[in-house]
């Protein structure tokens, strides 16, 4: 081969170098972009939800106030159910179907002082279809008969347990075994 076919050779050879790696910036450049944290919120504040919003990553974290005096009158139980009823919401739902990139929901709430009471936060990849629809109805029966009928909150926390990584203030919820 001459020089001249050699020379050739490598210009052809490093443009196709240069347009495999102008595909490869095509290819991550199609990932899914993060929102804004006021776009992740507008399902949250859709259902008139009012809450400090942030990303943590990809995790999207909603810090909400739980009253206290519901602390004090429901106990340990409603400490546990708190985050739930937001992470199990259909607003939690939307952020997943319309933000391919977050990968998960935190909830935290708080006392109105300030201090931390429960979190739970729920991995996308935890949640199809029929958990959804199971979610979604306990969260209705723990809305509409919780006050009423304590277990329904037992099963939605149940639920929560099972398909979070939660973690409860000791402050609230007295951990297994504690007197």
């Amino acid at each position: 081969m001459s020089a001249h076919h050699l020379r050739r050779a490598g210009q052809l050879g490093l443009l196709v170098v240069a347009g495999l790696g102008a595909v490869a910036c095509d290819l991550l450049r199609n990932e899914p972009e993060l929102p804004t944290v006021e776009e992740a919120a507008i399902p949250y504040l859709a259902m008139g939800m009012d809450a400090e919003y942030a990303l943590n990553g990809n995790v999207f974290e909603i810090r909400v106030v739980q009253p206290r005096n519901q602390l004090e009158r429901g106990g340990s139980l409603w400490a546990k159910v708190g985050p739930y009823v937001y992470v199990f919401s259909p607003a939690t739902r939307a952020v997943f179907e319309d933000n391919a990139a977050i990968a998960g929901v935190r909830v935290i709430t708080v006392t109105p002082d300030g201090d931390e009471v429960a979190r739970a936060l729920l991995r996308r990849e935890v949640m199809r279809e029929a958990k959804w629809r199971r979610a979604l109805n306990l969260l209705g029966l723990a809305l509409q008969e919780g006050t009423q009928r304590p277990t329904r909150l037992e099963a939605l926390v149940s639920f929560g347990e099972e398909n979070t990584d939660y973690q409860y203030s000791p402050d609230w919820v007295r951990p297994p075994g504690g007197s």
